[in-house]
C-alpha cells in the first residue's frame, strides 16, 4: 500500500518542576536552600530514514507525545530529562504547518532531522533564587510546557527520471523490463494507482532511480482524478521520459496526447514545463502502416526535443533509451528551489495583546506572560509576589486599564483566571 500524505499531532514533554528544600545535616544549623532544577521535557523529532518509502504507518498512529522531565530533588539534584520521540519518515518528506500550509522542512537526505515539538525547560529549584539579600527563598518554578501542534506530511518521491504519459501507454511495462520493479500490468486504464520506483543499472558503476508515475489525464493539473497526487511526485525528478503510444490501437492521436500531457504539466507548475524531456514513442511493434511515428517525430523535433522509438513488449530500443536517460541525468543542472523555507518574522517574546475574552472579560496573550503563568506556583506567596512584579514590569496592568477594565472584572491567561483589583 502506498500512502503519500498524512496528518499527525506532535506534543513535547513538559519540563520537570523545580524542587524547594533546605539542607538538613547534622551539626549544620539553618542549612541553605538546596532544591534542584527539573529535567527538560522530551522533544518530538522527525527524522528521514532511507529504509522507508511510504507514509502508511501514519494511518495507524497519528499522535506522538514525548515524556515529561522529572522533578528536581534535594541536594541540588537535577531531574532526569524526558525521553525524545523520533518519528521516522521516508526521504523526500515535506513537513507543513497544518493550519497555514507553510513549508517547515524538506527532509531529503538520510538522517536529516526536524525539531517538530520542543521539550519544555525544567523549572528552577529554590537554590537558584538565593541572593545575598534573600538567603532562604521558599519558592521554585514549575516546569515549562512543551510545544504542540498538528502537522501535515507530504511525500514527494526522490527519483532521477520520471515516466509520464497517458494511462496504458506502456510506462509500467518499460520499468518492469529495465529494473527489478514489478508493477501490476494489465490491458486496462489506471492499472497503476501508485508511483513505482525501480533502480536501472547499466553496469556496476552506472545506475539511476526511475519512477513510474501513474497515468495523467486531462484536468490533472486541476485535481481531476488523482492529478495533484500524481503530479507532485514528478517535481523532484531531474528529467522526464514522456511515453506516447504511437500504435493508434485505441483510436488516440499521439500528437494530441503529447500536447495534452505537456499542457497539464505546465498548468500545474512552470518549473515542470521547463523540465528536460525526452519523448519515448512506444509500441513500435504495433505501428503497422500508420504514419503516427513520423508525424509525432516531426512535431516533437520542431519543438527542439529529442524522440526515441522503443517497444516495451519486445525490449527493442530500451537499452539505448536507458543509456540516453543516464547521460541526461549526469548533465542535469538543478534550478534554484522555488519554495524556500523562510524563518518567521521575529517576535518580541515580551510582547502581548489584550483582547476581549470568551468566558472572561479580558484575555492576555503573549509568549513570555503565558510561559510565566504556566511556570508559577500560585499557592506560594513568594512565587505570587514575583509574578506580580513581572506583571507590572511588562506593563500589563496599564494595558488593561487602557482597555477600560473595572474592579472585579476577570482576566484569563492560559488556564488561569484572575479577578482584577485596584491597587
Amino acid at each position: 500500500m502506498f500512502i503519500d500524505k498524512a496528518r499527525i499531532y506532535v506534543e513535547a514533554g513538559k519540563g520537570g518542576d523545580g524542587y524547594s528544600g533546605f539542607r538538613r545535616e547534622k551539626y549544620v544549623e539553618k542549612g541553605g536552600p538546596d532544591g534542584g532544577n527539573g529535567g527538560r521535557g522530551g522533544s518530538v523529532i522527525i527524522k528521514a530514514d532511507e529504509n522507508l518509502n511510504t507514509l502508511v504507518d501514519f494511518r495507524y498512529r497519528r499522535k506522538f507525545i514525548a515524556k515529561n522531565g522529572n522533578g528536581g530533588g534535594a541536594s541540588r539534584s537535577t531531574g532526569a530529562q524526558g525521553a525524545d520521540v523520533i518519528v521516522r519518515v521516508p526521504l523526500g518528506t515535506i513537513v507543513r504547518d497544518d493550519q497555514t500550509g507553510a513549508k517547515l522542512a524538506d527532509l531529503t537526505s538520510e538522517g536529516q532531522e526536524y525539531l517538530a515539538a520542543k521539550g519544555g525547560r525544567g523549572g528552577k529549584g529554590n537554590a537558584c533564587y538565593a541572593t545575598p539579600t534573600k538567603r532562604a527563598p521558599t519558592f521554585a518554578e514549575k516546569g515549562e510546557p512543551g510545544t504542540n501542534t498538528w502537522l501535515k506530511l507530504e511525500l514527494k518521491l526522490i527519483a532521477d527520471v520520471g515516466l509520464v504519459g497517458y494511462p496504458s501507454v506502456g510506462k509500467s511495462s518499460i520499468i518492469a523490463k529495465v529494473s527489478a520493479a514489478r508493477p501490476e500490468i494489465a490491458a486496462y486504464h489506471f492499472t497503476t494507482l501508485a508511483p513505482v520506483l525501480g533502480v536501472v543499472r547499466l553496469d556496476n558503476n552506472c545506475s539511476f532511480v526511475l519512477a513510474d508515475i501513474p497515468g495523467l489525464i486531462e484536468g490533472a493539473s486541476k485535481g481531476v482524478g488523482l492529478g495533484h497526487d500524481f503530479l507532485r511526485h514528478i517535481e523532484r525528478t531531474k528529467i522526464l521520459l514522456h511515453v506516447v503510444d504511437v500504435s493508434g490501437f485505441e483510436g488516440r492521436d499521439p500528437v494530441e496526447d503529447f500536447e495534452k500531457i505537456n499542457y497539464e504539466l505546465a498548468a500545474y507548475s512552470e518549473k515542470l514545463a521547463r523540465r528536460q524531456q525526452l519523448v519515448v514513442a512506444n509500441k513500435m511493434d504495433l505501428l503497422g502502416d500508420s504514419d503516427n511515428f513520423a508525424r509525432l517525430k516531426k512535431h516533437v523535433e520542431a519543438k527542439g526535443l529529442e524522440i526515441m522509438s522503443v517497444s516495451a513488449a519486445t525490449g527493442e530500443g530500451l537499452k539505448e533509451l536507458m543509456e540516453k536517460a543516464y547521460t541526461m541525468v549526469q548533465a542535469y543542472v538543478p534550478e534554484p528551489e522555488e519554495e524556500e523555507i523562510l524563518p518567521g518574522e521575529p517576535v518580541d517574546p515580551d510582547s502581548y495583546e489584550v483582547v476581549e475574552g470568551n468566558d472572561t472579560d479580558f484575555e492576555v496573550r503573549g509568549k513570555n506572560i503565558e510561559r510565566l503563568v504556566a511556570m508559577t506556583n500560585f499557592d506560594n506567596d513568594e512565587a505570587l509576589y514575583r509574578f506580580q512584579l513581572i506583571w507590572k514590569d511588562l506593563g500589563i496592568e496599564e494595558a488593561l486599564k487602557e482597555k477600560g477594565i473595572k474592579e472585579g472584572q476577570t482576566v484569563r491567561i492560559l488556564d488561569m483566571v484572575f479577578k482584577y483589583k485596584e491597587n
